[in-house]
């Protein structure tokens, strides 16, 4: 199976494991572009996930040198969008129809799957508007892997950690063969 991915990175001290999914991704033949929030590259270079994706990757809505609608090309390239991690702010900005960014133009420009795979300390997930917003996107047909319980990043033990890296990609080949 050959398909295209597009693998939003968004600002979660979980976005250092992107790299294997990016990683896993490409073992598996698929071709991936990356896009960083800006606040993902507080957490993750751009030259790490460029050197492993094999492809520029995305950080600006307008690149000024060689001006492109990249949101449009971004959402024709991909046959399944994947957030992990995905931030309670980038679920309420997709959920609220707030375009600010590449990645939310990208995901609101395309037109098939977009699995969300959050991470977040344990009373941000828990939060009834974040409930509230994973609810809606999933009654738009949006998919969501929920997060797992375990340590979190403020060292103590909760709902948050982004799934594990085999189920990401279980989940990515499922939908990628429904395609």
């Amino acid at each position: 199976m050959h398909k295209n991915i597009v693998v939003g990175v968004c600002g979660s001290i979980a976005a250092y494991k992107s790299v294997e999914i990016v990683r896993e991704l490409k073992k598996k033949n698929w071709d991936v572009q990356v896009v960083l929030t800006k606040e993902a590259k507080h957490f993750i270079t751009p030259l790490t996930l460029s050197v492993l994706s094999g492809r520029p990757v995305y950080t600006k809505m307008f690149d000024v040198k060689n001006f492109r609608e990249d949101h449009i090309s971004i959402s024709e390239f991909a046959d399944i969008i994947l957030i992990a991690p995905a931030t309670a702010s980038i679920i309420g900005k997709i959920a609220s129809g707030i375009c600010d960014d590449l990645l939310t133009c990208s995901v609101y420009a395309f037109k098939g799957p977009v699995i969300l795979a959050p991470a977040m300390n344990e009373n941000m997930w828990l939060n009834p508007i974040t409930q509230e917003n994973v609810e809606k996107l999933k009654k738009y047909n949006y998919y969501v892997i929920p997060p797992e319980k375990g340590p979190l990043a403020s060292g103590k033990e909760g709902v948050g950690r982004l799934p594990e890296i085999n189920k990401i990609i279980s989940f990515i080949e499922k939908i990628g063969r429904e395609k």
